[in-house]
């Protein structure tokens, strides 16, 4: 069956084979060509394979693994490599527009001018995102990569230990011959139980039209043959004699080798005993995903306003099923030229509020001692005028004849209370 696959062509045509020119090979840096580990290497040759063998990569987001799977001698497809992704971004779900920090989902090709030795992020590679099914379905985005320094904002991001091997399977791929590779990158290991799971999801129909993708390969071990026509994915499919895939029209009338046909037949036949099996058993919890193009959309107007350098939440925004909208409570600004600017316009703005507050506290300080002066002057000057009106007794003048004791008992009242007005006084103003 494989053999008659193979003499149509049609499940390698993803997978150009011809000479790399050196305009695409000559631009490898040193840091981009370290050897593949002698281990790798002997297992290679334990499974048939040579070093410049074509290559292809398997990418799953809820597991967090990128697989790398090259050809044996007999052309199928072998897993040689498996590495823990080391960050993604967003959830599970398809990138839907520009700055939704969306990591991509679907079937993506390399080629080698999408190979970066040179990147920011140690080395790195584009994914060519968008590709036709993206384009055709208005979705948007640009520099989505694999890379290294473990850091993502809608890329896939490894460590720089892991993309130098990454990178040299793609690189001795190209040396070898092959023109470009395929990246399948998938939300989950599309079993019958992960697709039970995520049954009620919205992007649940999106998954269904990558998972024949997934079963494609599965059956063969070879790449799918994919293009896209009415705005989707198919696989495997052959056009008649003289007519195209347009991704935005209507499908060709479309064939397929018996072999594969039949064989696909089967694989569904037990994929659907177990999904109903999975439908009726405990699986653990579904992972969030994103809520369509609506939250996309919200997401990527956080990103825009963090990129202008705004105060906006830490972490981006989150659609809930009631259409309500989640934001973590803690603010911040990007690090970035225009937002350490516009931090330090709020640092000014915050400092001259703050000289203002003391500019004001100072007056009204000052204006509480003018009138705490003002009360004690008068107090004082009320005192004195209590003061003068009591008796003088001067010398050598013949001293008064003694006050009975309820005279003397008056004076020390009138004293009592010259004391309670000045103190009074003081109180109303101040002192």
């Amino acid at each position: 069956m494989f053999a008659k696959l193979a003499r149509t062509g049609i499940l390698i045509a993803a997978i150009g084979i011809a000479g790399c020119n050196d305009s695409s090979m000559k631009d490898f840096a040193p840091e981009a060509n370290k050897p593949l580990p002698d281990k790798i290497l002997a297992d290679m040759r334990a499974k048939g394979m040579v070093r410049t063998s074509s290559v292809m990569a398997r990418i799953f987001k809820e597991e967090g693994k990128l697989e790398i799977w090259k050809a044996k001698t007999n052309g199928r497809y072998d897993l040689v490599a498996t590495y823990d992704i080391c960050k993604w971004s967003g959830k599970l779900g398809p990138k839907y527009t520009e700055g939704d920090r969306q990591a991509p989902e679907g079937f993506y090709t390399v080629r080698p001018s999408q190979m970066n030795p040179r990147s920011s992020y140690h080395l790195s590679f584009n994914i060519g995102f968008p590709n036709a099914y993206d384009r055709a379905n208005g979705r948007t985005g640009q520099n989505l990569m694999v890379h290294g320094a473990c850091s993502s904002s809608g890329c896939y991001s490894m460590t720089d230990a892991q993309i130098e091997q990454i990178y040299a399977f793609g690189r001795d791929a190209f040396q070898g011959g092959q023109t470009e590779f395929q990246i399948q990158a998938f939300p989950f290991r599309m079993t019958a139980a992960n697709m039970a799971r995520y049954r009620n999801d919205p992007n649940y129909e999106f998954w269904k039209m990558l998972k024949v993708g997934y079963d494609n390969f599965e059956i063969t071990k070879v790449p799918p043959k994919v293009d896209v026509c009415e705005k989707r994915y198919v696989f495997n499919q052959v056009a008649p004699e003289g007519t195209t895939f347009d991704p935005t029209g209507p499908c060709p009338a479309m064939t397929q080798p018996d072999s594969l046909r039949t064989a696909y037949a089967n694989y569904e036949k037990s994929y659907d005993a177990a999904f109903n099996s999975a439908v009726n058993s405990s699986t653990p919890p579904p992972k969030p995903t994103i809520a369509g193009v609506k939250e996309a959309s919200i997401v990527s107007d956080w990103s825009k306003r963090r990129a202008r350098g705004e105060r906006v939440p830490i972490d981006p925004p989150s659609l809930n099923s009631d259409g309500s909208v989640t934001e973590t409570s803690r603010m911040g600004r990007i690090d970035s030229p225009l937002g350490r600017k516009m931090a330090a316009a709020d640092a000014e703005k915050e400092a001259k509020r703050k000289a203002e507050e003391q500019r004001l506290a100072a007056i009204e300080a000052a204006k509480a001692a003018k009138a705490q002066a003002r009360a004690q002057a008068l107090a004082e000057k009320e005192a004195a005028k209590q003061a003068a009106q009591q008796p003088v007794v001067t010398a050598g003048v013949e001293a008064a004849p003694a006050q009975p004791a309820q005279e003397t008992q008056a004076a020390d009242a009138d004293q009592g209370t010259v004391s309670k007005l000045k103190k009074k006084l003081l109180g109303m103003f101040g002192g």
